[in-house]
C-alpha cells in the first residue's frame, strides 16, 4: 500500500450530486463549507512525534556526553585547530553540545520521525543509520579541512553507540505503539473509496495488519447503500462515491484511501483531494498490488499521469555475493558461540534414547536440487515410516505442509529441543557448506514439493533457510497458503536489512516460543 501523502489544499467542497448523477467538471469549483469540518481531531501523530523527539534528545545527551566523560573524564579537554599562524582551542563540552544539536537536526532533516515511516517497516531505522553516518562523515571532512585534532576514539565510540541506542529506543517505542494500535488507538482513521472487490481486499489486508496503523472506519462504493457492510467484514458502507465528503464527516476519517478508479469519473480523485483539510487529512492511492516490497515500486509521472513501475524480482550478483558472505561469516560465528550448547544438546539426545545422534533428511534445495539437512534427532527410530499413517489419520495427507499435531513419535528430550529450535543447530554446518542459508524459504521434503502449484515452485529460486519469514510469523500455526505467500514475498523482495530483521525476530521467537512452536 502506498504511504500517506498529504494533499496540499484547504478543505473545500462543492454542491453534492444526487446518487448516480455525473457532475460536470465545470461545477467542481471549490467553495468553503464549514459543515464538512470533523470534530476536534486526535493529534496522536504530533504527540508521538514529540515523544520521539524528547527520547532521541535524551539518548544523544547520554551517549555523547557519556562518551566524552568516559574518554576524557570531567576535565576541560580541548580540541586544537591549527592554521599557518596560530592555534585555536575549543572545549569538548562545547563540541559535544554542538554534536548533539547537529545530530538531532540531521535526524529531523531525513524525516526519521515522520508519521509515514514510524511504526512499521525498516525505513525509520534506515534513516537513523543514514543520517548518523552522513553526519559523522561530514564531521571528519570538516575536521580535516580546518585541521582540527578531534580524538578518533571519541568519534569511533559515540557513532556506533549512538546508532545502536537510537535504534533500540525507537524499537521500544514501536512496541508501545503496536500495543496501542492493537487496542484501536494511535491509528489513521481510513475511509475506503472504490469498487466492492477492491475495497474488500484492501480492508482485509489492513485489518490483518493492525500494527501498520490504518483503522478502516467506513467505505464508499459505486452503488453503495447506507447500512450495508463490506463482504467478509463489519465495515459499514457510508454511501456511494458521491457521498465521500459526508462520509468523512460522519466517520471522522482523517485518511481517504482510493482502492480503484475504474468506477470513478476521471475527475473524482481530484475532487476528493480538494475537499481534504491540509495537514490533517490525507489522500492515499491504494492499488490492488499486494506482496510487493517498496524498493521494487517506482513512481514516474508522465504529463500529470502517475505511472507505477513494478520491477521484476531478481538477485543481482552483488546481492548474491553479499548474502553468501553474510551466511559464511554468520554461520562460523554462530558455530563458535553455540559450541557449548551443541555439546549439551548432543549429550542429552544421546543419553535419553536409543538411536543416532544426528538425523539426516533429504530436503529439496535451490532450483529443486536435493540435499541432506542435518538435525539433532528428536524422534524415535523409524519415525519416517509412520508419517503416512499419521497424516491420513489426521486428514492432512493432501496438504503440502506435513505437520502432525501432538506427534507421538517425538521423544521427551526431542519435544524440548524442538520447542526452542535447538534441534536445528547442526544446520549451521549446512549453511557453511552452501546448501542452506541463514534466512530463506522453509526447506521441504520431496513429497511436499511434489504437491506444489506452479506459483509455489518459485520458492525454490532461493536457498532454503534455517529461519525465514513464515517461521517468525506464526511457525507451526501458519496455514499452507499463508506459508507460501510469506515465502514468495521473501524470495521476490529480498534485502539484507530484511534478513537482519528476521534474524532478530527469530531470536525473540526462540527465547519466547509461545504455543505455536512444536
Amino acid at each position: 500500500m502506498t504511504s500517506n501523502n498529504t494533499v496540499d489544499a484547504t478543505m473545500t467542497t462543492h454542491d453534492s450530486a444526487p446518487s448516480g448523477e455525473v457532475v460536470e467538471p465545470s461545477r467542481l469549483a471549490p467553495t468553503t463549507s464549514p459543515t464538512l469540518l470533523a470534530p476536534k481531531p486526535d493529534r496522536w501523530r504530533e504527540r508521538y512525534t514529540r515523544r520521539l523527539w524528547i527520547s532521541d534528545l535524551l539518548v544523544l545527551i547520554w551517549i555523547v556526553f557519556g562518551t566524552q566523560i568516559a574518554w576524557f573524564g570531567f576535565g576541560n579537554a580541548q580540541i586544537t585547530m591549527r592554521d599557518d599562524t596560530r592555534f585555536t582551542d575549543v572545549s569538548y563540552w562545547i563540541f559535544s553540545t554542538g554534536l548533539v544539536v547537529t545530530w538531532m537536526w540531521a535526524l529531523g532533516l531525513v524525516d526519521s520521525r515522520d508519521h509515514r515511516v514510524f511504526g512499521t517497516g525498516t525505513t525509520e531505522y534506515v534513516r537513523i543509520v543514514r543520517a548518523s553516518y552522513i553526519l559523522f562523515g561530514g564531521i571528519a571532512i570538516v575536521a580535516f579541512v580546518i585541521r582540527a585534532d578531534i580524538a578518533r576514539g571519541f568519534l569511533l565510540i559515540s557513532l556506533p553507540a549512538g546508532v545502536l541506542v537510537l535504534v533500540f529506543e525507537r524499537w521500544l517505542w514501536r512496541q508501545w505503539l503496536h500495543a496501542q494500535r492493537s487496542a484501536g488507538g494511535y491509528s489513521a482513521r481510513v475511509l475506503l473509496v472504490g469498487s466492492r472487490d477492491s475495497v474488500s481486499q484492501i480492508a482485509r489486508e489492513l485489518q490483518r495488519h493492525s500494527s501498520a496503523g490504518y483503522k478502516v472506519v467506513g467505505a464508499c462504493v459505486p452503488s453503495g447503500a447506507v447500512a450495508d457492510v463490506i463482504d467478509g467484514t463489519d465495515i459499514p458502507i457510508m454511501g456511494n462515491v458521491n457521498a465521500v465528503e459526508r462520509a468523512i464527516a460522519a466517520t471522522r476519517a482523517d485518511t481517504v484511501a482510493v482502492t480503484s478508479t475504474d468506477d470513478l469519473p476521471p475527475y473524482k480523485v481530484k475532487q476528493i483531494s480538494w475537499n481534504l483539510e491540509s495537514g490533517r487529512q490525507h489522500l492515499v492511492l491504494a492499488p490492488s498490488i499486494v506482496d510487493i516490497a517498496g524498493p521494487r515500486i517506482h513512481m514516474r509521472p508522465v504529463n500529470g499521469l502517475p505511472l507505477i513501475h513494478v520491477e521484476t524480482p531478481r538477485f543481482t550478483r552483488g546481492q548474491a555475493f553479499t548474502k553468501r558472505t553474510v551466511d559464511i561469516a554468520g554461520s562460523l560465528i554462530l558455530i563458535i558461540l553455540s559450541s557449548p550448547l551443541l555439546l549439551g544438546v548432543a549429550l542429552a539426545v544421546k543419553l535419553s534414547s536409543n538411536g543416532p545422534l544426528l538425523y539426516r533428511q533429504e530436503r529439496i534445495g535451490r532450483n529443486g536440487v536435493p540435499f541432506g539437512m542435518l538435525k539433532f534427532r528428536s524422534m524415535r527410530v523409524g519415525a519416517d515410516q509412520e508419517l503416512s499413517a499419521l497424516l491420513e489419520a489426521q486428514g492432512t495427507s493432501e496438504t503440502p505442509l506435513f505437520k502432525i499435531k501432538d506427534d507421538p513419535r517425538i521423544t521427551p528430550v526431542g519435544r524440548f529441543i524442538r520447542r526452542y529450535s535447538l534441534d536445528e543447530l547442526p544446520q549451521f554446518f549446512n549453511v557453511l557448506g552452501g546448501s542452506m542459508s541463514l534466512v530463506g524459504p522453509r526447506p521441504q521434503i520431496a513429497a511436499e514439493v511434489a504437491l506444489y502449484s506452479e506459483t509455489a515452485k518459485r520458492r525454490l529460486l532461493a536457498r532454503p533457510g534455517i529461519t525465514g519469514l513464515w517461521q517468525v510469523s506464526g511457525r507451526s500455526s501458519v496455514e499452507w497458503e499463508d506459508a507460501v505467500k510469506l515465502d514468495l514475498y521473501y524470495v521476490e523482495n529480498w534485502s539484507l536489512v530484511g534478513d537482519i530483521a528476521i534474524l532478530f525476530k527469530t531470536l525473540r521467537a526462540v527465547v519466547s516460543p509461545g504455543s505455536t512452536a512444536h
